[in-house]
């Protein structure tokens, strides 16, 4: 049994710098993942199966999806189709980050699988996966490739940022979903001109102070649509050690940035016992795909 994480997307920047004829909006977003997310593991099977467990699988079957319309077996399906082989495999998400939240779940998702069932079915070439990501969603490609990227275009242009330095996360969502397309039709004004990513960063306190000379152009859209999201923003600001706070993505899952594991596991249970209802999580920024959490938990 082989077994791969989806760690969770964060965009530490977002900004929406056009939109083509096509109707797709460019962007560009300093990406990065937290060390807390869903978990695959796969064993050789005769048919192509997914189950569905964990504490937030209900976020999925209880809003009408089924394991047969998932993005993680539409993955496996693109992938054994493009090998051209037959092999089954028994596939199990184990379902931690909660759905529509601006964490890219889905995608996240999608990448572990295709990383997964390449080291199954023994095709090692990454080539392949790449070439299979972009069809099936924006943020596959990113998720696929891991680390802290800078990302433009649609999603397709991905700048890897090596060295980014060790800096924590909490996240804390209200535990209600947003949709992107809602947040992306109700964002309003001009577009933001192009502010290329400007390294290296030194301490979580420059990168704070980087990230302060950026924002997340889809905030205003989605506080108004979800003001639970000023709550969350507002709660990660008044504790102890907060650098910053922001929302990712599209929401509604905002973060506060932290330069060590005492600050943000001590936001996160101050946050949890004053709002027991939110998901919260406290873990690092990952450097790298294969990189494991060190200490990230949800609380």
């Amino acid at each position: 049994m082989l077994r791969r994480s989806a760690w969770a997307k964060v965009n530490l920047t977002l900004h929406i710098v056009g939109r083509r004829a096509d109707g797709y909006h460019e962007l560009e977003s300093l990406v990065v993942f937290a060390g807390i997310g869903d978990e695959l593991t796969f064993a050789p099977a005769a048919d192509l199966t997914l189950s569905i467990t964990g504490p937030l699988a209900s976020a999925i079957t209880g809003a009408g999806s089924t394991a047969d319309d998932n993005l993680v077996l539409r993955a496996a399906r693109a992938l054994r189709t493009r090998l051209g082989i037959a092999d089954g495999a028994a596939i199990r998400l184990d379902k931690r980050l909660p759905v529509a939240a601006g964490l890219g779940g889905g995608s996240a998702d999608a990448a572990a699988a295709l990383r997964g069932l390449a080291a199954l079915w023994g095709a090692g070439d990454r080539a392949v996966l790449k070439g299979l990501a972009p069809d099936l969603g924006a943020d596959v490609p990113v998720c696929l490739a891991g680390g802290p990227n800078y990302v433009s275009g649609i999603g397709e242009r991905i700048v890897p940022l090596p060295g980014l330095p060790k800096a924590w996360l909490v996240l804390a969502n209200p535990g209600r979903p947003l949709a992107t397309s809602a947040v992306f039709a109700a964002r309003r004004g001009a577009f933001s001109p192009p502010q290329p990513w400007i390294g290296p960063i030194a301490t979580a306190t420059d990168l704070a102070a980087r990230l302060a000379a950026c924002r997340n152009d889809l905030e205003p859209a989605a506080r108004r649509l979800m003001p639970e999201i000023d709550d969350v923003l507002a709660a990660l600001s008044a504790t102890a050690g907060c650098l910053l706070a922001r929302m990712s993505g599209s929401g509604a899952t905002c973060f506060g940035l932290y330069a060590d594991p005492s600050s943000a596991r001590g936001a996160a249970a101050r946050i949890r016992a004053q709002r027991p209802t939110w998901w919260l999580a406290a873990a690092p920024i990952l450097n790298g795909e294969d990189e494991q959490p060190v200490g990230g938990d949800a609380v």
